[in-house]
């Protein structure tokens, strides 16, 4: 019967800043103009479900921090292929921003990861999203990455178009909960 990995059973990686963006020629950038307010956003960022729909490679999301998110919070996903991520949280402005970076991961090849989105309220009842991925890679992945860095770019922008979809979706059912509730006799 296999067992949970513990932190001190992952492969550490660097943890890095935002500054890392400038830092690595490896950053990928996705961006959508999504139909929600900044705060319907962070509503489906904070809902670990949410993340295996649309990022497609993302199995499980574990807060392994307690409400509220801040600078600091942890979390583990777990990803297809076996791979786990013990992610802590180096900027969280709610509504507007918040990044990552691995701390660790359960598998060898990763020596460096960030992911930083940003939402703009374009006040008219959308945002604009940015999503940043930056990463530094050991052994054949490093050595490959002047092949793959297209693929992965295309892949992001997949994904978050799906997290558009996703996001605007989460926003029309929550309408529609208010709305019948709302028609509800008293």
């Amino acid at each position: 019967m296999g067992s949970k990995k513990t932190m001190s059973e992952y492969v550490a990686c660097t943890k890095v800043g935002l500054d890392f963006l400038e830092q690595t020629k490896n950053v990928f950038k996705a961006e959508e103009i999504i139909r929600a307010t900044p705060e319907q956003i962070f509503e489906v960022f904070e809902d670990a479900h949410a993340w295996t729909v649309w990022a497609m490679p993302i199995q499980k999301v574990e807060w392994t921090s307690p409400k509220p998110f801040g600078i600091g919070t942890t979390r583990t996903v777990s990803m297809t292929g076996g791979l786990a991520g013990y992610e802590e949280f180096v900027a969280w402005e709610r509504g507007k921003r918040m990044a990552f970076t691995f701390v660790g991961t359960t598998q060898e090849g990763i020596e460096s990861f960030l992911e930083d989105y940003r939402i703009t309220d374009l006040g008219d009842g959308t945002c604009r999203a940015e999503w940043y991925m930056a990463l530094e890679t050991t052994g054949l992945s490093g050595r490959m990455m002047w092949m793959t860095r297209p693929l992965m770019r295309a892949a992001n922008r997949w994904m978050f178009r799906r997290f558009k979809r996703y996001t605007e979706d989460y926003v029309a059912r929550a309408q529609t909960s208010s709305d019948a509730a709302l028609s509800q006799p008293r």
